[in-house]
């Protein structure tokens, strides 16, 4: 079962930046699409970053623009670029296949964004 571990959450005001890492630990990991998804605060899971084997990528129009998925598959790692944050991208921001795997959730990494 590959693990998948996030980091890089914390507090940050509102307009700044944040950049969130997903180190998976086996290889298969370059063979699929990936996501970044969030859950906030009495809110259900979204998601919020797509992008497939290739490198293609895909986001909601809520954070369009603002955030910017990327891979390594040397490193076996996921990055999620957050900009121009408002409190609204308060939440447990967490990494996973797309579509998601039940199996494969981890503990996500916090992201506040508050003055």
């Amino acid at each position: 079962q590959v693990q998948l571990v996030e980091s890089g959450g914390g507090l940050v005001q509102p307009g700044g930046s944040l950049r969130l890492s997903c180190a998976a630990s086996g290889r298969i990991y370059e063979f699929y699409d990936l996501g970044w998804y969030r859950q906030g605060p009495g809110k259900q899971r979204e998601l919020v970053a797509w992008i497939t084997s290739g490198g293609t990528t895909r986001y909601p129009s809520s954070v369009k623009g603002r955030f910017a998925i990327s891979r390594d598959n040397a490193k076996n790692t996921v990055y999620l670029q957050m900009n121009s944050l408002n409190p609204e991208d308060t939440a447990v921001y967490y990494c996973n296949y797309y579509p998601s795997d039940v199996r494969s959730w981890g503990q996500g990494t916090q992201v506040t964004v508050s003055s």
